[in-house]
């Protein structure tokens, strides 16, 4: 039971950092994804042609 006392904070910080490291990387990954799709949204945007029926770009 000794060794049980004695380990457990270790064990407990470990996991604490763990789970936040985890929830960095998730939320980096997320952030990524979200900045890729808006970017091939506003390629995909500027990439169209132009049909000149006056729209926000004449404004």
């Amino acid at each position: 039971m000794e060794y049980v006392a004695v380990l457990l904070p270790s064990l407990v910080v470990g996991l604490l950092f763990w789970f936040a490291m985890k929830s960095i990387f998730n939320a980096d990954k997320s952030e990524r994804q979200a900045e890729a799709r808006a970017k091939a949204e506003a390629d995909a945007r500027s990439a169209e042609p132009s049909n000149g029926t006056g729209t926000d770009s004449d404004l």
